[in-house]
């Protein structure tokens, strides 16, 4: 498989299709170990950028998902599988699989059901909210109603405000650029077309947990959304050989905004 290095050009050649999608790829470094980024909702591969270049010597990976960054749209059914098979077609040999929020999922998925391929797994708030105990996910639900209320009334702006509120890496909607906020809206359908999966756990992650056989690091910011803590109070009681990490002063977007706090978290681990 050829990968795309650097930035996709306008009217160049086409990105390589991974899996079935047109996927924008740039690999960094060189050498071992091999590392593949996933990146949140919302996002795209080169969000991570910094934290890849905070980690030790190695070869990394950074990707854009379908429907984000230069990659191209989504149409599919089933979100969650087409990122699993899209970053499995990624991860050829043993790899560390670096995962933030949405894209975590996805990373812990592939531990699960392609072990051989996953010798070290970090999740960096992963957003598996099925995980939550009940109290924390109604909580959590509640929180959330608001925006699930605008997307069914078709208000792809106020989706937008009432999502990056939550869950974004800290300005208010009204002092982002208008591009900015034209491409979140233009990109917020992505966030109902991840529910089945984190919502829901239609693939049945939890169950498997305790599958997982790899070092896996978990890593929350100090500042975080209440649910994140009770999700990683199950992962780190049902995942054996896990090591918990809290990086002070974050939010969700600890990957974004502390990517130097984040490697040496995981070169403590």
């Amino acid at each position: 498989m050829t990968i795309w290095i650097g930035t996709y050009p306008a009217n160049s050649d086409p990105m390589p299709v991974i899996a079935g999608h047109e996927i924008w790829v740039k690999q960094t470094g060189q050498g071992d170990p091999s590392r593949v980024f996933v990146h949140c909702s919302l996002g795209r591969g080169l969000s991570l950028m910094p934290l890849a270049e905070a980690m030790p010597k190695g070869t990394n990976t950074l990707f854009d998902l379908p429907g984000h960054g230069t990659s191209a749209g989504w149409t599919g059914n089933d979100y969650h599988s087409d990122c699993l098979a899209i970053l499995e077609a990624l991860t050829t040999g043993p790899t560390h699989v670096i995962g933030h929020s949405f894209g975590a999922t996805v990373a812990l998925r592939l531990a699960i059901e392609r072990p051989e391929r996953v010798t070290r797994l970090t999740l960096i708030e992963p957003v598996l909210f099925a995980a939550a105990a009940p109290e924390a996910r109604a909580a959590h639900e509640h929180t959330f109603a608001p925006f699930t209320t605008a997307w069914k009334n078709g208000d792809r702006e106020s989706a937008s405000r009432l999502f990056t509120s939550m869950w974004g890496t800290g300005p208010a909607w009204h002092d982002l650029p208008t591009r900015n906020k034209h491409r979140i809206m233009d990109q917020i359908h992505m966030i109902p077309a991840t529910a089945p999966a984190i919502e829901e756990d239609v693939h049945k992650l939890v169950a498997r947990l305790g599958q997982i056989r790899c070092p896996t690091d978990l890593i929350e910011g100090e500042n975080s959304q209440p649910v994140m803590g009770a999700i990683l109070d199950r992962l780190a009681a049902d995942i054996p050989n896990a090591a918990r990490s809290q990086i002070a002063g974050a939010d969700h977007m600890v990957a974004i905004t502390h990517p130097a706090e984040v490697a040496k978290a995981l070169a403590r681990a």
